[in-house]
C-alpha cells in the first residue's frame, strides 16, 4: 500500500497525554507566545509614512523607511514578510 511504504521512516507523533479543559486560555498564551514589543522612536514614526499619492486608487505606499525596518526585522527574527508585516 503506497501510504505505508516509509512507514518505519515517518515521524511519529505521539498522543497528548495531558487534556485542555480551558481551551481561551490556551489559545491566548499560544498568541502570546510569539509576540515580540518593538519601541520605535518618535522621529522614525513621523517618517513612516509614504507621502499622499496624487494619482486616485492603488495601494497604500510606504516610506523606504519602514520597508527596511519590515525587511531587518524578517532577517533578524527568520520570519516571512508577511508576518513581519503584522
Amino acid at each position: 500500500m503506497p501510504y505505508k511504504f516509509n512507514a518505519d521512516r515517518r515521524d511519529k507523533i505521539p498522543k497528548q497525554r495531558h487534556r485542555v479543559t480551558n481551551w481561551a486560555e490556551y489559545n491566548e498564551s499560544l498568541r502570546r507566545r510569539g509576540d515580540l514589543t518593538v519601541w520605535i522612536s518618535e522621529d522614525a514614526l513621523s517618517l513612516w509614512s509614504a507621502p499622499r499619492r496624487t494619482t486616485r486608487g492603488g495601494q497604500p505606499h510606504y516610506s523606504d523607511l519602514a520597508i527596511e525596518m519590515c525587511l531587518t526585522l524578517g532577517l533578524v527574527f527568520k520570519q516571512p514578510l508577511r508576518q513581519t508585516q503584522g
